[in-house]
């Protein structure tokens, strides 16, 4: 397996690790930044391999071992898989082959299911998200006596990473995969990409504010906080800081970064051996 190098320095003593296929995983380094303010975070996006969703188990599981090894053999205290396709198909490959802990997010279907009205859940995600055998055993746990519906959406991805979160093209194909599902009925929508919270003003205009959306982004970052109670840095006076990196073209993710997390945020390359 191909090791990592890059420009700077890249050792990270004792920051978390994210990562996801590009750059959605922005959305749960917000929520770990919201509550974890005075610790260092690391984040990758594996633009170079986008979208997961697209690929095979076997490639997905590839990167994330190698995306997941190198920021252990950094130094970082913990992993978090930003990414639902990662955590489906491979969270549990990484957890035996890393030292560190792994918070991985995966679809908030035990919420959805408490939370709707008309007892019609939509599932938001990538093909292998939906087609996974990690979805169905949630659907099968939590949602008896609702009916689930899931819906790949090929293409909502590329809308993140390329930054057009507001255009007719975007709305189009938002409607091509939302409105099927207002039609039977759904009333909560689960967002089950860490790249759709970034398109949630835009699928909020096509839903009408009667449907509840679910981004467990949150939740992710209190599992962060749980799990690492220990080895949190105390009482800090200075804000933690934030390292993007990417595997894919550092001009287009510099783009996307900036506009989606803020103008400040500088991306390294993360090139392979």
């Amino acid at each position: 397996m191909r090791k990592f190098t890059v420009q700077t320095s890249a050792r990270f003593g004792n920051a978390i690790g994210v990562f996801d296929s590009g750059v959605g995983g922005l959305s749960v380094l917000r929520a770990i930044r919201a509550a974890l303010p005075h610790e260092d975070l690391v984040y990758v996006a594996d633009s170079g391999h986008a979208p997961y969703g697209d690929q095979t188990e076997a490639h997905i599981t590839q990167r994330t071992l190698t995306v997941g090894r190198w920021l252990a053999e950094q130094g970082v205290k913990a992993i978090t898989i930003a990414c639902n396709t990662a955590t489906v198909v491979a969270a549990r490959s990484l957890r035996e082959q890393t030292h560190v802990p792994v918070v991985a997010i995966e679809p908030a279907i035990k919420p959805a299911v408490a939370l709707t009205r008309t007892g019609v859940v939509g599932v938001l995600a990538t093909r292998q998200t939906v087609q996974s055998e990690s979805v169905a055993r949630l659907c099968a746990q939590y949602g008896e006596g609702k009916r689930m519906v899931l819906q790949a959406c090929p293409g909502w991805v590329e809308l993140v990473e390329q930054a057009d979160l507001q255009s007719a093209r975007t709305d189009a194909l938002l409607r091509q995969f939302i409105e099927p599902l207002l039609a039977q009925g759904a009333d909560t929508l689960v967002l089950g990409c860490t790249h759709y919270p970034f398109l949630i003003s835009a699928i909020q205009s096509i839903t009408g504010p009667e449907v509840t959306l679910i981004d467990p982004a949150e939740a992710v970052a209190r599992e962060l906080v749980r799990r690492l109670t220990d080895t949190l840095t105390p009482n800090a006076s200075q804000p933690g800081s934030t390292r993007f990196f990417t595997t894919g073209d550092v001009t287009q993710v510099q783009q996307a970064v900036s506009h989606l997390w803020g103008h400040g945020a500088v991306v390294d390359a993360l090139t392979s051996d």
